[in-house]
Order: C-alpha cells, then sequence, then structure tokens
C-alpha cells in the first residue's frame, strides 16, 4: 500500500512525503523505517502523534 500511495504521489508531482503515527503503533513505526522514511521534528501539533517522518522520492 505504501509503494502505490508514493507511485501515486510522484505521479502528482510530490517529492516530498510526510507521515505521523502514535507511540502505541510499533508496526507502523517500523513499516515506516523499513521503507525508508525517517524521523523528523514534529511538523504539526497533532495531539495524539508521537513520531513524525518523511521520505524524498527519487
Amino acid at each position: 500500500m505504501i509503494d502505490e500511495a508514493e507511485n501515486q504521489a510522484r505521479l502528482t508531482g510530490v517529492r516530498v512525503i510526510h507521515l505521523e503515527t502514535n507511540r502505541a503503533l510499533r508496526e507502523a513505526i517500523a513499516l515506516y523505517r523499513r521503507c525508508g522514511y525517517i524521523e523528523v521534528d514534529a511538523f504539526h501539533a497533532e495531539p495524539y502523534a508521537h513520531h513524525w517522518f518523511e521520505k524524498t522520492l527519487p
């Protein structure tokens, strides 16, 4: 699913994808890291988000 989302983003000209997740969602955190997303500083004040990620698309 992430691959398809990245492909669709590329088709529309998106160069950087941002994701966030809650600390309880360990599987999501591991998946994002495996897919090449790096943890970055918070990019909004969502109260239930504890981890923020980004990936620059090739």
